[in-house]
């Protein structure tokens, strides 16, 4: 024991197994270098020419996306560095629905200026400093950027949504725009409400179906069920529903009981009572007026029967979440036991058919007049990761449909507003006195990222593209963009491309305060890790 060696500072204070990382090698430049790499994963995958990643995740599950918030969701970031920017990407996602990309990549390229200042001999608080001035007039001139007049916006013309749209949706699907935009515009306006600000994205629901091509996608209103009717009725029109969540069948009763039988009589008459009162019960539910039967659970065999023979269409909805959008489609209660329902609880559809699309039989229900509360768009596509991937467009469609309910002012698209953003901070730093200057310049050129990635991905001259934006610019003309189809400068008025105001402000915020967050880290001092298996997280729950 003696030999043992005494641990002295910091070793002494910790337990045995932790690692302390402190200084400006060890810890603030490999925080950086972390960063950079994940903002080096998610550049690739920037604006429309953008490359996909193919992630396969702990569960096997392959990802083949473009999407920069599901690569940084399924990538498992250990490094926790690393990880703040995955939570800015996150919070835009979860704020907006689409920019996640912006976020994580421009975050990365503060922080990779921010190194060659540190390496200048800066410290860390002065680049905040100047970061954060950087990041405040950056939000004044982004207001100044907006178009005129479009603060005032009808949304439920369709055009004017679509233009605001198509730039959100072209960055997942490349070529599909303008047959997915207009799809998803209707979809959108169908169901919003009268005052759009409660517009709930949950309403535009997205069944996949494999099989035909992208043309064959539609739009339904009200509802595609992913399975077939229980009984032999595959249609009906104007019906109306009862919903039972605790399923169709005789219920048990709750505590156990011992029937005794003394003769065959007895018997016989044991298994008619049962068969009486199930049928009384689907009776009453029949003279309600009902015609439909939408169950929550199993439906028995004999419950079944007696549907059958007062000619009642039974459907079978086992995930509780479907069965609560069943019922906001159609108006119903759902119930808790079988019985008769009142005329209340009924709700009412146009039609509900059993139809065959692609090889799979779905349940549709339309509900086209009056209160359709739900939508479903209806992807058709050849293999699973592509309509994954239609999905991840089509809701990030409906995502920027509710941003633009609530702000939908818009500033020029296609790189249009970053160059214009990089030239005037880069004057402003020219009149900044003491140190500040350098980081607010190095800020402004970090926008420079943009219009360089975005041609570099097309196969574009990076650095012919951004000089002549700059003398485009310089000259006045500041809705001067990136025309990638023709890899030349265009006006992104006349391309009729245009981002939310929104999207741009918490995308470069967030990154902003990610970079900074990660700046102010000077020390790492992680514990040994706790012993035990490993346990995984659980296995994916519904889609909700």
């Amino acid at each position: 024991m003696g030999l043992q060696m005494q641990s002295y500072g910091i070793q002494s204070m910790l337990k045995e197994g932790h690692k302390h990382l402190s200084g400006l090698d060890e810890a603030v430049l490999k925080n950086i270098d972390a960063c950079k790499q994940l903002s080096a994963i998610t550049r690739t995958s920037l604006g429309p020419n953008g490359m996909m990643k193919m992630v396969i995740n702990h569960l096997d599950k392959l990802f083949v996306t473009n999407d920069a918030a599901t690569i940084v969701n399924e990538l498992e970031v250990q490094h926790p560095a690393a990880k703040l920017l995955v939570l800015a990407g996150k919070a835009q996602q979860e704020e907006i629905g689409d920019g996640a990309n912006l976020t994580v990549s421009f975050a990365g390229e503060l922080l990779q200026n921010a190194e060659e200042l540190i390496r200048m001999g800066l410290h860390p608080s002065e680049i905040i400093i100047g970061y954060t001035k950087a990041i405040n007039k950056t939000i004044e001139l982004l207001e100044e950027l907006i178009e005129e007049g479009s603060e005032k916006m009808d949304v439920k013309n369709k055009d004017e949504v679509i233009s605001r749209m198509i730039s959100a949706v072209a960055s997942k699907q490349f070529g599909q725009e303008d047959f997915l935009c207009p799809l998803i515009a209707d979809a959108c306006i169908q169901v919003c409400p009268k005052n759009p600000a409660n517009f709930n994205v949950d309403n535009v629901r997205v069944a996949k179906l494999l099989g035909g091509g992208l043309h064959n996608s539609t739009i339904v209103r009200g509802m595609v069920l992913k399975s077939d009717a229980v009984g032999s009725i595959k249609r009906m029109e104007k019906a109306k529903v009862a919903v039972f969540v605790g399923g169709v069948d005789t219920s048990a009763t709750e505590t156990k009981g011992t029937v005794l039988i003394h003769s065959a009589e007895q018997l016989e008459n044991y298994a008619k009572s049962e068969e009486a009162k199930v049928e009384e019960l689907i009776k009453a539910v029949a003279e309600s007026g009902a015609k439909v039967v939408v169950s929550g659970a199993a439906v028995g065999e004999m419950a079944l029967h007696f549907c059958e023979r007062y000619k009642l269409m039974v459907i079978k909805i086992s995930s509780k979440f479907e069965l609560r959008r069943f019922c906001r489609t159609t108006g119903a209660v759902g119930l808790l036991k079988l019985g008769q329902p009142n005329p209340d609880d009924l709700g009412y559809v146009d039609s509900i058919s059993v139809e065959e699309i692609g090889g799979a039989r779905v349940t549709v229900v339309r509900n086209e007049e009056g209160g359709n509360s739900v939508t479903t768009v209806v992807l058709r596509g050849s293999t699973d990761s592509i309509l994954d991937d239609l999905e991840r467009a089509v809701n990030d469609g409906v995502n920027t449909y509710k941003a633009m309910c609530r702000d939908s002012r818009i500033v020029p698209g296609a790189a249009a507003t970053e160059i214009e953003l990089a030239r005037r901070l880069k004057e402003l730093s020219f009149k900044e006195t003491g140190l500040d200057q350098y980081a607010i310049a190095k800020f402004a050129e970090s926008f420079e990222m943009i219009p360089k990635t975005l041609s570099e991905n097309a196969g574009l001259n990076a650095m012919e593209i951004i000089s002549s934006l700059y003398a485009e610019h310089a000259n006045g003309n500041t809705k001067v963009g990136i025309d990638l189809e023709e890899g030349v400068c265009k006006d992104s008025s006349t391309m009729n491309i245009w981002d939310l105001h929104v999207t741009k402000f918490f995308a470069l915020k967030y990154a902003a305060d990610a970079a900074c967050t990660v700046l102010r880290v000077d020390q790492i001092i992680m514990s040994k890790p706790a012993g035990g298996p490993r346990r995984d997280q659980p296995a994916g729950m519904d889609e909700d």
